[in-house]
């Protein structure tokens, strides 16, 4: 029989990993795109239920309480923040640049 292991074997993360988890829950990363290094934070959507932000990617409306990613350049303030769907900050470099709204889309 084994003794009992009161540690886990899990290798513990390096201290300068680039990813950390906030208050949120949430982890944040840099990244670069267009040139720059971009934080990008993954937001679980429970801490936002009343609001609604539109996603720069394609335009649509992220609903209140939908997990999201929020990204800003590295320089950047808090007006600088956006909010995006996964899938579309996955997809921002397939993306072209001028995204077009349908005729009947609200202008928010």
């Amino acid at each position: 029989m084994s003794p009992r292991h009161h540690r886990s074997r899990r290798a513990a993360k390096p201290a300068a990993q680039e990813d950390r988890d906030d208050r949120y829950g949430g982890s944040q990363r840099t990244e670069s795109w267009q040139g720059e290094e971009w934080y990008v934070r993954l937001v679980a959507g429970a801490s936002s239920p009343g609001k609604r932000y539109r996603c720069p990617g394609c335009d649509q409306e992220i609903p209140g309480g939908a997990p999201h990613v929020v990204a800003w350049p590295e320089y950047g303030g808090v007006d600088d923040r956006r909010h995006w769907h996964k899938a579309c900050w996955n997809a921002k470099d397939r993306r072209t640049p001028g995204v077009q709204r349908s005729r009947n889309a609200p202008k928010h």
